[in-house]
């Protein structure tokens, strides 16, 4: 006799925890995405763990049915990073926010994208701190005013898809709160991916950055906003599909599709020389349009892969061990 398992739905990974966002916040658009991927990904619960530093997008744990830690801030990516080393048979998924992961989290973040860690994390950029109430965070804006930068930010900010370059991340990629079909296409090919997965997630905070994001979402300007970043495609956009971005010498340049020789459009390829999607990610918003989708997904093998290909050839090599044995090796002396 045997039974089947019914495949799982959206509605199996929502917990039964109150979402306590403030009303019309990005993360509520972000959760149902992520729940709806979940489904899709046929996983059993039990085989998921979602890992969050502190802010409010690291409330997300809760609202997950799935395994779950709210850890510390700025330290998610060292247990994520412990917890998929432990049981490599586990998807970790580590949720965090500009200020967790690019202020007091920065060093943990850098070392688990060049590790290459096979953990997927989800950055939640709204530009603020949103849960201690609006101070500017390492990706405001120059000039952002803010309750500790009343006069204007000075602090030049960091470029998220830029230092997940730079780490050496082997998957990196954007999108938006509520994009929702782009998403999920996003979160699916970063699940598929084996290694350090990072996605950038633009997310407004309607209380303390409301329109952040706006030049990227509003329907009737977005197209001509976004360039969507396809393996394969040509990077033509704008709402009449009349636009297109050409390499002039080592600066993307944006022409009129009827002015260009379609050969000379970029062709993207997310295997290619990061130096492409490096130069992209810095296009300056508003004067050139801002890149979505894939910056780079090249295999290589991952870290905690390679660390348990390691303990299987000492194994083999010295046997199972012995902690006792470990503990009376070499010199000892006794203390009196």
């Amino acid at each position: 006799m045997t039974t089947e398992t019914a495949p799982l739905k959206k509605k199996d990974f929502k917990s039964d925890q109150d979402v306590r966002w403030c009303p019309g916040c990005g993360d509520y658009a972000i959760l149902n995405s992520i729940q709806s991927v979940m489904a899709k990904l046929g996983r059993k619960k039990e085989d998921v763990v979602f890992v969050s530093g502190i802010g409010c997008s690291s409330r997300f744990p809760y609202y997950m049915e799935t395994y779950g830690f709210h850890t510390i801030h700025g330290r998610a990516p060292a247990i994520a990073s412990g917890v998929k080393i432990a049981n490599p048979d586990l998807d970790v998924w580590l949720v965090t926010g500009d200020g967790d992961a690019m202020s007091i989290g920065g060093n943990h973040l850098i070392h688990a994208l060049r590790r290459r860690v096979n953990i997927k994390i989800l950055m939640f950029n709204n530009r603020i701190y949103g849960l201690t109430k609006g101070q500017y965070s390492p990706t405001s804006p120059l000039g952002k005013v803010t309750k500790t930068s009343p006069m204007g930010s000075l602090d030049t900010p960091f470029n998220p898809i830029h230092l997940a370059l730079a780490s050496k991340a082997s998957f990196v990629a954007r999108s938006i709160d509520v994009m929702g079909p782009h998403l999920q296409d996003v979160l699916l090919q970063a699940a598929a991916h084996e290694g350090s997965a990072y996605i950038e997630i633009f997310q407004n905070c309607n209380i303390f950055n409301d329109g952040a994001f706006a030049h990227l979402t509003e329907r009737d300007i977005r197209d001509d906003q976004l360039v969507d970043l396809q393996h394969g495609q040509k990077l033509i956009f704008g709402k009449e599909k009349d636009k297109a971005i050409v390499m002039d010498g080592f600066n993307p340049k944006v022409m009129n599709l009827a002015d260009v020789d379609e050969a000379d459009v970029l062709t993207w390829d997310v295997d290619a020389n990061p130096a492409i999607p490096y130069l992209l990610a810095g296009n300056e918003e508003g004067k050139m349009p801002t890149p979505i989708g894939i910056f780079r997904n090249t295999k290589r093998q991952s870290f905690d892969k390679g660390i348990h290909e390691q303990i299987k050839q000492a194994k083999e090599k010295h046997g199972e061990g012995d902690l006792k044995s470990l503990i009376y090796a070499g010199d000892l002396w006794e203390v009196k």
